[in-house]
């Protein structure tokens, strides 16, 4: 297939999904649907240039993308397997097996690279309900940036409920939010240094990052500050 570049996902291709969600807030996830694979694969290799394929292997369903090498003259294949999706279960396996396997061809690879993106829950409607918290909010993608190793280099979140800018990486950005700013410069300090989340987890004795107070993650903060690049 020669040196066949990929394009990177653009903002509006790119949903948002709660990952953890508290009283004081909730987290992030970038993700892509099988739609903008489709659309990136036609645009890439051509309607007819790639095909899928999915088969049960134990019990769990597996999907074959397949592109055509011109120069080769032979079908490429990437493989992946699916999750089981608490609604639809085939069809949820089916479509994630899907996604799966065009990330193996290289479409959404980049958000691997996101940030930690936490909201405060000032700036989204948290709700507790039968003893857990929820949020009905709809979140989006406002703006990214991309460095030259095909990274996330900065990126804004939207509320689409209330249409306000919520999370934003870019300089440009004025916010009130202390607590956002503290988490994106700890998950800086930590892509930095290459110090493991978990071991400044374990050290401060909370399983995940939003148990963290403020007090805590200035300190680590400030200890991974003190650390030297994962490269020196």
């Amino acid at each position: 297939m020669g040196s066949i570049n990929i394009r990177l996902l653009r903002a509006e291709e790119i949903e948002c999904r709660i990952g953890t969600i508290n009283d004081k807030g909730l987290s992030l996830l970038l993700y892509k649907d099988a739609r903008a694979d489709m659309k990136i694969l036609d645009e890439t290799f051509g309607c007819f240039g790639w095909k899928r394929t999915h088969q049960s292997i134990d019990g769990n369903l597996y999907c074959t993308v397949e592109i055509w090498d011109k120069e080769k003259q032979s079908w490429i294949a990437k493989q992946d397997v699916g999750t089981v999706s608490y609604t639809e279960k085939e069809k949820g396996q089916a479509s994630d097996s899907f996604k799966r396997a065009c990330v193996s061809v290289g479409i959404g690879r980049e958000l691997y690279s996101a940030p930690f993106i936490w909201i405060s829950a000032k700036r989204c409607n948290v709700q507790k309900k039968n003893d857990k918290y929820i949020c009905y909010d709809k979140f989006g993608v406002g703006e990214i940036a991309y460095s030259e190793d095909r990274e996330i280099r900065d990126l804004s979140i939207i509320n689409k409920s209330t249409g306000e800018m919520i999370y934003s990486t870019f300089q440009n950005f004025s916010s009130k939010n202390t607590e956002q700013s503290q988490f994106y410069e700890f998950n800086s300090e930590l892509q930095r240094t290459g110090i493991l989340l978990n071991t400044v987890l374990s050290r401060y004795g909370v399983n995940t990052v939003e148990e963290m107070t403020p007090e805590m993650l200035g300190r680590a903060i400030n200890s991974l500050k003190k650390t030297k690049n994962k490269s020196a």
